[in-house]
């Protein structure tokens, strides 16, 4: 109950859609009951029950005997001035009235409820997105790209499907079973006494049934966002699958996931799609043993239910079961949409661990230097790094060279804060990065890393990228610096050029030629070069470093490089190794130290 009544708090915005839908629901059951009670007086005037009715009009009271006595004695009034075909067709006039209205209140119902549906769904993609996004780097190291898509995808899609729908059946037919028993009660107490006795026992029956599908739902959902990250990884690793001839083993793979998929979904459809038969046999079920008990007050002469009330009692208890099946099916669809909610609910309720203050200080300038004082970091239990001193000073070139793992990307990661140390302090202009807005902080950097990061989207959106209400001069200027302009006038539609899934259209030095352009046009004063030209052949890493060389001039810099010869001119290169900085100095200050960098220089010299 706790995860519905937290399904109904998205209601909240669109209350006055959930108020006028109520009062039409119950405009439709207050219209359908009408309709329903015509049945009695018409078959009291086709079988001539209605001979017996006094002439004198009877007194008007708020009980079913008197109410249907006034209205036999109306009808009968009408058949004795005109004809029994005129008392006939009055009725059925009646009725046609009261079902045009029905129907009517139905139509705005849906009316009203859509928009709450699907606006709720809408609230919850955006929620979700927003959750994702704003959620920290290390959150994502942990998680399958493809089980967060399919929460994104196939478990919203799920709730729509599920739950959503399922709240129109809980705003529609418990009111409809309220006025319909209410009906019933005003009928017959008798009746609906023996009514309730046995409706509890289907119900408990029905929902012991539903049990375990809450679970199974859970279990599938999880498979096939296992299923989507086979996908995705196979996408990604393309070249590398064929490469290996690993086609038939990565086909093995989604198989085996894909069968124990269909083997969980198999057995809850089952149990789902056995919910309709089975209430619909115990509705019938309840239906003869009324029959028998009602027929049996009719046949002993039972005063309070008559012959004609008897048969107008059945035809309106057969219409408690599309309701109570309604609501039966309802239920199982929540359970399994509670599956989906309880998964989306893994990232709804992941926890941040980067936190802005609320007395945080603004900065929109950088103006004196970057400082790392006695950092220290770790992953869970393994330490990264350790007692990290340095001080960057503005305009100045910082290179951070070492073996794979010596903890330069981790250093460079921790002043945009995508982490945060454990010890020590990162000061920028004397304040530390904690007490600053992260939008701030981050906004005085631009990063250009190993890997291209591009969107399939245009030339022109991909350098703006970043950049609100950018021009077209701005761009071509960033273009040009990044020396990118010349072979984006090549392109089929120039600077409007769709460049496909990650920029698959380019080559790899033309995608970074893209980044570098949208560093610049960001214009920060803080650079991070992640290794910008490690992936690049000879042709193209000259280009982009004499792009990096146009975007370095004035700006304060960290470069993370592998090939030594792109950072010999640095003001100041730290050679790290295991988690620490054990040379720094200049190229020419760190070749006579015949150290760490020595032994790199030769090597790559070699």
């Amino acid at each position: 109950m706790k995860k519905i009544a937290k399904v109904l708090v998205l209601i909240k915005p669109y209350r006055l859609n959930a108020t006028l839908g109520i009062i039409f629901n119950v405009l439709e059951a207050m219209f359908g009951a009408f309709s329903f009670t015509m049945m009695i007086p018409f078959l009291s005037v086709l079988f001539d029950l209605t001979e017996d009715v006094s002439t004198v009009e009877p007194a008007f009271a708020l009980d079913f005997n008197s109410l249907e006595a006034w209205f036999n004695w109306f009808v009968q009034d009408l058949m004795n001035s005109n004809s029994k075909l005129y008392g006939l067709v009055f009725i059925s006039m009646l009725v046609i009235g009261f079902s045009f209205l029905k129907n009517t209140s139905r139509y705005f119902v849906n009316f009203f409820m859509a928009p709450l549906r699907m606006g709720i769904i809408q609230d919850v993609r955006n929620r979700l997105f927003k959750k994702i996004i704003t959620l920290h780097i290390g959150y994502f190291s942990g998680e399958k790209r493809g089980d967060i898509v399919s929460k994104m995808t196939s478990d919203v899609t799920e709730i729509e499907i599920s739950v959503m729908r399922s709240i129109d059946m809980l705003f529609k037919d418990p009111i409809l079973l309220l006025v319909y028993i209410g009906v019933l009660i005003f009928m017959s107490w008798k009746l609906t006494i023996f009514v309730f006795i046995l409706l509890p026992i289907t119900g408990l029956i029905i929902g012991g049934i539903g049990k375990n599908l809450r679970k199974a739902g859970f279990r599938g959902q999880t498979l096939l966002g296992t299923l989507m990250t086979v996908v995705d990884e196979t996408l990604s690793g393309f070249r590398v699958v064929k490469a290996f001839n690993a086609e038939e083993k990565m086909n093995k793979r989604f198989m085996s996931v894909n069968q124990n998929f269909t083997n969980i979904m198999i057995k809850m459809w089952r149990r789902r799609d056995l919910a309709n038969p089975l209430s619909e046999f115990l509705g019938t079920a309840v239906m003869v043993s009324l029959m028998i008990y009602g027929g049996n007050m009719v046949l002993n002469g039972d005063e309070s239910l008559s012959p004609s009330a008897f048969l107008g009692y059945l035809a309106f208890f057969s219409q408690i079961i599309s309701p109570a099946k309604s609501i039966s099916t309802a239920y199982y669809n929540i359970q399994k949409g509670m599956a989906s909610i309880d998964r989306i609910n893994e990232i709804m309720l992941a926890q941040n661990p980067i936190t802005e203050k609320m007395d945080a200080k603004n900065i929109k300038q950088f103006e004196h230097s970057v400082e790392f004082r006695n950092v220290s970091f770790r992953y869970d239990e393994a330490t990264v790094l350790k007692q990290i001193n340095l001080d960057i000073k503005k305009g100045q070139s910082v290179a951070l060279v070492g073996q794979s793992g010596s903890g330069k990307s981790t250093l460079v990661d921790l002043l945009p804060r995508f982490w945060d140390i454990q010890e020590g302090e990162i000061l920028v202009d004397g304040h530390s990065v904690k007490d600053l807005k992260i939008n701030d902080l981050r906004g005085l950097m631009g990063n250009v890393n190993q890997e291209p990061i591009l969107f399939n989207d245009t030339i022109f959106n991909n350098i703006a990228f970043g950049v609100e209400n950018a021009t077209e001069e701005q761009v071509i200027a960033a273009a040009k610096v990044a020396n990118a302009h010349e072979f984006i006038l090549q392109t089929e539609e120039g600077y409007q050029t769709n460049i496909g899934d990650g920029g698959n259209k380019l080559s790899g030095g033309q995608r970074q030629r893209l980044s570098i352009a949208r560093a610049v046009l960001r214009n920060p004063p803080i650079l991070i070069l992640d290794e910008a030209t490690s992936a690049l052949d000879t042709e193209s890493e000259r280009l982009v470093q004499d792009a990096l060389v146009n975007l370095m001039k004035n700006r304060t810099s960290i470069v993370i490089a592998h090939r030594l010869s792109t950072i010999v001119s640095a003001d100041v290169i730290c050679v790290m190794n295991e988690g620490q900085i054990v040379e720094r100095g200049t190229h020419e200050e760190l070749l006579q130290l015949n150290g760490y960098y020595s032994r790199l220089n030769k090597m790559q010299s070699f």
